[in-house]
């Protein structure tokens, strides 16, 4: 042991060409420990809010819809930071997420994201890169805070701990469910793609000959005029009128339905004793008698409350219309699949009945990303195939 020992004290002292084995040695080790020094003082720096937001389209865009969320401001007085979001705490993790940060940095640095309106024509694209990559790893900077193990689910409510227990069960990534909770989405962004948006491109095709019916694809303002001047209130998506008339942009329509008989009785629900909406007027509207029809009155036995059927005819511009109600079904049904079997099994339609559904509807829409009028439509394909109008429901 000691030759051993002898030997390799001789190798180590042994000079080089011009310095010691040994002097190389300790100084490669001493070279290490300075490059590593340097090497984590400059990756922690990039790891900084301060260092993010330097970049001026961030700090005057998502930082600033950073901090009217709960994630800047809560009771609890803890902050997420940019890096706590967006970059994973483990190491190998750390240094992946760095190494694909890279081309985000070239891009800011070399693209056109300082111009007006850059950012924002960008962002939906932004956003689902993000997206894409919590769903590949799980979520793991939600979970550096947000850890399944550690949460309470008796201090949730009842809708949240059926959720959150199933999604547990599964490991499931946060933002299959939560999305918009640290910065606002695209515009226009809806959990059902671009359903909008190709039920608009089939409203070129519609025709208004009087006497033809129209289905609304979203909410639309209805006017007591053909000049439309005068707001009457406004018409609710999925619903469907009769034309009698058209003059220039404007058709002259007739809304049926039936609406409770109390108090100004200013919205009109498809059909008796069943809150399917089809319009809400204003005041004036409700009570103009030029405009409002009224029919028989009935008594529902279940509530106790009077309802009477009614016309109201208006005038509403030439858009957002369709002569058939078939797409506006088949992309909800498609769009109530896609997402609330995000999280769970979707219930089947004709489980509920049409005035269960609002509230089981209600329950669901903290967790999907539904603009109003995509919301709107989904619940009323629920409540048109619902227990109430299907065969051997339960």
């Amino acid at each position: 042991m000691k030759s051993t020992i002898v030997n390799i004290w001789k190798t180590m002292n042994r000079p080089a060409a011009h310095i010691s084995l040994g002097v190389l040695t300790l100084g490669g080790f001493l070279a290490g420990i300075i490059f590593w020094g340097g090497f984590n003082t400059a990756l922690e720096a990039t790891n900084t809010e301060e260092f993010c937001i330097s970049c001026h389209v961030m700090e005057d865009n998502v930082y600033k819809e950073l901090q009217e969320t709960v994630h800047w401001s809560n009771g609890s007085g803890v902050r997420a930071t940019c890096p706590d979001c967006h970059v994973p705490h483990n190491w190998t993790d750390k240094i992946a997420r760095k190494m694909q940060a890279s081309k985000e940095v070239f891009a800011m640095v070399f693209g056109n994201y300082g111009e007006e309106g850059a950012f924002e024509a960008k962002r939906g694209e932004l956003a689902q890169h993000e997206w894409d990559r919590f769903s590949a790893n799980g979520s793991l900077e939600c979970k550096n805070c947000h850890d399944y193990d550690s949460m309470d689910f008796s201090k949730m409510s009842a809708n949240a701990q059926t959720q959150m227990k199933l999604a547990a069960e599964k490991d499931q990534s946060c933002v299959d469910c939560h999305k918009g909770i640290a910065h606002k989405l695209p515009e226009g962004y809806s959990g059902a793609g671009n359903m909008m948006e190709e039920l608009a491109a089939l409203t070129k095709d519609t025709e208004f000959s009087d006497g033809k019916t129209v289905v609304s694809i979203r909410h639309l303002k209805l006017f007591e005029d053909a000049a439309m001047t005068v707001e009457a209130g406004e018409v609710k998506p999925a619903s469907e009128m009769k034309i009698i008339t058209s003059e220039g942009d404007a058709v002259q329509v007739e809304i049926d339905g039936w609406r409770k008989a109390r108090g100004f009785a200013r919205v009109i629900q498809e059909d008796f004793g069943m809150n399917i909406g089809v319009a809400a007027l204003t005041k004036k509207a409700a009570k103009n008698k030029q405009i409002i029809k009224k029919g028989k009155k009935q008594v529902d036995e279940l509530t106790g409350l009077p309802w009477q059927k009614v016309t109201a005819t208006l005038w509403i511009k030439k858009e957002g219309l369709l002569n058939d109600v078939t797409p506006i079904w088949e992309k909800s049904e498609q769009a109530y699949k896609n997402n609330c079997s995000t999280c769970h099994t979707e219930p089947e339609v004709a489980h509920f009945d049409t005035n269960t559904w609002p509230g089981m509807f209600d329950g669901m829409l903290a967790f999907v990303n539904f603009d109003t009028d995509t919301e709107a439509l989904v619940l009323k394909y629920l409540q048109k195939h619902s227990s109430d109008f299907a065969e051997n429901s339960h």
